[in-house]
């Protein structure tokens, strides 16, 4: 599969900001999602996931309660939609997809599982 992110851009703090990531291919439903960041100087972080179905989400503190994922299946899309934003946002967002049999329901928040990644788009939050 690949990922396409795009949506970045430059907001005031307080803003807001719909990242979107589009999967290429006919099973996209059979792929975890997931969110990352990697801002300047600093090791790359998890930000979100979500279950092939949709179902199950999972969020890293820093940004629990600011920002949402969600996917549309039948467009193949990822979104994190980003509210509330600080300064300390600021950062390249990659998406990210991990197969799965579809066997089970679950996310997954390490780095590493990972197989495919995006190329990231660029969020700068002024203060």
């Amino acid at each position: 599969v690949q990922l396409q992110a795009s949506g970045g851009g430059l907001v005031q703090a307080g803003g807001s900001l719909r990242l979107s990531c589009a999967a290429s291919g006919r099973t996209f439903r059979s792929y975890d999602m997931g969110w990352f960041r990697q801002a300047p100087g600093k090791e790359r972080e998890f930000v979100a996931a979500i279950s092939w179905s949709g179902i199950v989400t999972y969020y890293a503190d820093p940004v629990k309660g600011r920002f949402t994922i969600s996917r549309d299946n039948a467009k193949n899309t990822v979104y994190l939609q980003m509210n509330s934003l600080k300064p300390e946002d600021t950062a390249i967002y990659y998406c990210a997809a991990d197969y799965t049999d579809r066997s089970r329901v679950g996310v997954k928040w390490v780095e590493n599982e990972y197989d495919y990644w995006g190329q990231g788009t660029q969020v700068t939050v002024s203060s």
